[in-house]
């Protein structure tokens, strides 16, 4: 790969759409949501190609679930595009304003970043949902996904293209795919020293691929964090609410960074609660139980330390019980990743100390995990959950793909 002619390219596109009006950007993504729509045959048989490969290599089921493509999964797509088409575009935006005493005007506004890169495992709709954030947002972006889902990726970013390259005003050059071969990694490490050609690197995968970005990364990263997310089941809880909401978080899908990985459960309630929980369970996970849990529970297994703070992603869960709420606190904030926790609780004073002191992007109160999502947030697409405290924490739309800059206005004023 070569990274400086890739992202000199990259670099002009980004001065052209940086010059473009929300109507022209709009016209564009309409444009790509339409293709999408007329070429979701082509686009699923790739992917099917994609999982047949995934399938002969032995890749876990969580895996394949990230990998899939269906109709209806297309059509979650497109509309998540356009609901981005939809959105305010931040370019431009003043976020303050004042006059100075000597009379110059000084306005702080919202700019793009210009050149970003995402390095993404398993899930195509990410090609989607990053480059229609940066096309709105007026930057050019370097996708670079993983082998699994290579073969997905090229049909999805050939249909943008050749939208873009149709319609009015579109910037076909404003996205490119890394060509990946299998084991071969040397160009995640040229994007992540791409020192003056790329403005910032997001990666969006597993815990493995995290790590290696946020350590060996040289231009800005903007962390995105596996999903080890709690749920806290407190001693005044509605307990059947407490088992709707954990099977939702657990099992709805599994393999999602937004899904619960274990449940903290007030030793008050334990004896009640664990019962009725592996009854709506019914076998469908693994529980991994300390030793207090496990008394309660017929079908779990004792709980080791590596249990405690593992990402399973898959139907799988760990058990821990505590005596309060400060408890879980000290618990959650030790072997969380930042992500998303939540507490069940019909009191008010235990709820307001849960969501000041856990120390996570999105804290919930009686109410599912799996709610931290762009689209659940109104953003339409993201590029992912930040768990960093820095720029930007959470889901992350449009806005995050901008800076600012300020612009001042004087008449002859001298300092």
């Amino acid at each position: 790969m070569d990274i400086k002619n890739i992202t000199t390219s990259l670099r002009a596109a980004s001065q052209k759409l940086a010059l473009q009006n929300a109507c022209q950007k709009n016209a564009a993504l309409s444009a790509v949501a339409d293709a999408l729509d007329k070429n979701r045959d082509r686009i699923i048989a790739a992917n099917k190609d994609d999982l047949d490969d995934g399938e002969a290599k032995g890749l876990s089921n969580s895996i394949l679930d990230r990998l899939m493509l269906d109709h209806k999964r297309i059509d979650g797509i497109i509309a998540s595009l356009r609901e981005v088409i939809g959105q305010t575009d931040p370019v431009g935006e003043e976020v303050a304003g004042w006059k100075s005493p000597n009379g110059m005007t000084i306005r702080q506004v919202r700019v793009p970043l210009g050149v970003v890169a995402i390095i993404y495992e398993n899930r195509p709709n990410v090609t989607i949902d990053a480059f229609s954030l940066a096309y709105k947002s007026g930057n050019a972006i370097l996708l670079r996904g993983s082998s699994s889902s290579y073969k997905s990726n090229v049909a999805i970013v050939n249909v943008i293209k050749e939208a873009l390259a149709g319609a009015e005003g579109g910037v076909p050059e404003a996205l490119e795919l890394v060509e990946v071969r299998e084991h071969d990694h040397s160009d995640v490490d040229q994007i992540l020293n791409a020192v003056g050609m790329i403005d910032v690197c997001l990666p969006r995968g597993g815990k493995k691929l995290i790590e290696n970005v946020v350590r060996n990364a040289r231009v800005p990263v903007i962390e995105t964090g596996s999903g080890v997310c709690h749920l806290f089941i407190d001693e005044s809880a509605d307990l059947e609410m407490a088992c709707r909401i954990a099977e939702n978080a657990k099992i709805q899908r599994p393999s999602v960074c937004n899904a619960i990985e274990c449940i903290v459960v007030h030793s008050a309630v334990a004896a009640k609660f664990l019962p009725m929980l592996e009854k709506k369970f019914a076998g469908r996970v693994k529980l991994h139980a300390d030793e207090r849990a496990i008394a309660f529970l017929e079908n779990a297994i004792p709980a080791t330390s590596a249990d405690f703070g593992n990402e399973y992603l898959d139907y799988e869960c760990c058990i821990k019980t505590v005596d309060s709420v400060e408890e879980a606190i000290e618990y959650i904030n030790t072997h969380n990743t930042k992500h998303s926790e939540s507490i069940i609780s019909q009191s008010r004073a235990n709820t307001k100390l849960f969501q000041s002191m856990v120390d996570a992007a999105c804290v919930y109160v009686n109410a599912s995990t799996r709610f931290t999502d762009g689209g659940e947030f109104g953003f339409g697409a993201e590029l992912g959950i930040s768990t960093q405290k820095l720029h930007a924490r959470g889901p992350m739309g449009i806005k995050v793909l901008t800076t600012t800059k300020y612009l001042i206005d004087g008449e002859g004023q001298i300092r």
